[in-house]
């Protein structure tokens, strides 16, 4: 019965918003039948018909209660299937959730952590700081006098989730067989996407492992305050954490009233974004204006106070190497540079022919480039690059979108900091001297030196191994300047166990 009834409220939603008119769209070549019972239906019908469909939609994902927010939210990171239009209205959703029974979000704790509140806290607000989707936070003060602040997850979430999920899934799998046109936007996978990162969210044990790792990469950036975690007092479905003390980003009056200095502002907030990037491979993946507050107690010096870290990212050194040396290439508008990239990493098939790769990236990019370098977004540019490579049969990483939605939230944070910023000219120094650290006797050392422990473990393996080369020599397969192929082999390893056998030494 729960099952019909969620199916009934969907349908009067999407009737409300008139939500038809986006299946019509894409299927354009619907029959008149399935036209005509598609309309009958009365799901294009709209209340709302002066709205763009792409705002309808963004309404309808709110109608529809806080969990298909946050769905709206992380499709909003999917823009190799969206529409730009449809990305940015989905971005903009967000969080209007009531709070729940402030009794309830104490029983809860008390139920967590096995005995009462003043067991373990000084005091605790009944009135939450903020609410959420899938989680609200309280005020509290732990018995010693530290502030710190209580996340709760939402009582029974993990049920609401898993059976919405159960009906997106169902959508997921009949949708495509009435209309083709949905196939190339995968919705199971996209589905499958949606459900890892609602179900991550929901373990605050690994937002505070994120937490921790970022706190501890950024203590050689001081300019950076990551809440230290209370893991005595963190469990599941509850998060204590350090209480940042600042004023909200968003606020620029405030900022400005306190004396800071809202170029420096932004040139920090870069800063933060390229070395979690490419120097921690791990990036906070949400940094939303919510998300972040600015300690301005010594204006001169601004720091940053970073919060929520349920959704995070993680780069391999190929994707490090590959970002780097295609915004490197781009903007120096290198285009054969970035196709043979795209070739020589994957991501685009072996067979694609680079001449016409280099002519596409070029055709998007020139307008681009034409304008001045402070005009020219990396989040739109990084967009470009990878529709062009989709076109191309490339599957784009969940990893680089998760970067390309998080650039795009830093550019525009930056912009509004500080209105002429040039991201491009802040950042190039940062890809060139990156560049050089990975290429060069630099990189080779770095690289065998994080290579030393396999190598350790190998090395008395080598004699064997080249014992049995040279005894697969002696069979006799081939006898035609056999001796002289074995002289120039056993040169070639033997200066290779040589090599190897020097440096392990020194």
């Amino acid at each position: 019965m729960e099952f019909q009834l969620r199916v009934f409220q969907i349908w009067w939603v999407c009737r409300k918003f008139g939500l038809g008119e986006g299946v019509l769209r894409i299927q354009p070549s619907l029959s008149w039948i399935s036209r005509m019972f598609w309309r009958c239906s009365g799901i294009s019908f709209s209340l709302k018909s002066n709205l763009p469909l792409e705002e309808r939609f963004a309404l309808a994902l709110e109608a529809l209660g806080p969990l298909y927010v946050k769905v709206g939210q992380l499709l909003s990171t999917r823009r190799d299937l969206l529409s730009e239009e449809f990305a940015a209205c989905l971005s903009r959703l967000q969080d209007r959730v009531a709070a729940f029974d402030s009794e309830q979000a104490k029983e809860v704790v008390e139920q967590s952590l096995g005995a009462k509140l003043d067991t373990f806290f000084g005091s605790f607000d009944t009135e939450p700081l903020a609410s959420a989707s899938m989680a609200q936070v309280h005020g509290a003060t732990l018995k010693d006098g530290r502030a710190v602040v209580v996340k709760i997850l939402r009582p029974n979430i993990e049920k609401q989730i898993k059976k919405d999920l159960g009906f997106l899934y169902f959508l997921a799998k009949l949708l495509p067989n009435f209309f083709p046109s949905l196939r190339r936007f995968r919705l199971l996978e996209v589905v499958s996407q949606i459900e890892r990162t609602l179900l991550a969210e929901t373990d605050f044990m690994a937002e505070a492992a994120n937490a921790s790792v970022l706190r501890r990469h950024f203590q050689v950036l001081p300019q950076v305050f990551v809440p230290e975690v209370i893991w005595s007092l963190t469990r599941k479905n509850i998060l204590v954490s350090e209480r940042a003390f600042g004023i909200p980003i968003a606020h620029k009056a405030e900022l400005l009233a306190a004396g800071v200095d809202l170029k420096k502002l932004a040139s920090i907030g870069i800063e933060i974004f390229f070395r979690q990037v490419f120097e921690f491979s791990f990036f906070h993946a949400d940094l939303h204006p919510g998300n972040i507050f600015i300690d301005a107690k010594d204006p001169e010096n601004p720091r940053y106070q970073l919060l929520d870290f349920g959704i995070v990212g993680s780069l391999s050194s190929e994707d490090q190497h590959y970002l780097a040396a295609n915004f490197l290439a781009f903007f120096e508008r290198d285009y054969r540079r970035v196709a043979k990239l795209h070739s020589d990493s994957g991501w685009i098939p072996k067979e694609a022919q680079l001449g016409a790769f280099e002519s596409a990236m070029r055709t998007v990019s020139e307008p681009i480039l034409g304008r001045p370098l402070q005009e020219i977004s990396l989040g739109l540019t990084l967009g470009r690059l990878f529709q062009v490579a989709k076109d191309f049969d490339m599957e784009i990483q969940p990893q680089l979108l998760l970067l390309q939605k998080t650039l795009l939230n830093i550019e525009s944070l930056g912009r509004y900091l500080h209105p002429e910023l040039d991201l491009w000219g802040a950042c190039r120094p940062f890809f060139k001297k990156w560049m050089k650290q990975q290429i060069g006797l630099r990189g080779l050392w770095r690289r065998m030196q994080e290579e030393a422990p396999i190598l350790s473990e190998r090395l008395p393996q080598i004699p064997g191994m080249l014992y049995r080369i040279l005894h697969q020599l002696d069979r006799p397969v081939i006898t035609v300047k056999r001796s002289k192929g074995k002289f120039f082999l056993g040169l070639v390893l033997g200066g290779i166990l040589g090599g190897l056998g020097v440096w392990w030494f020194l």
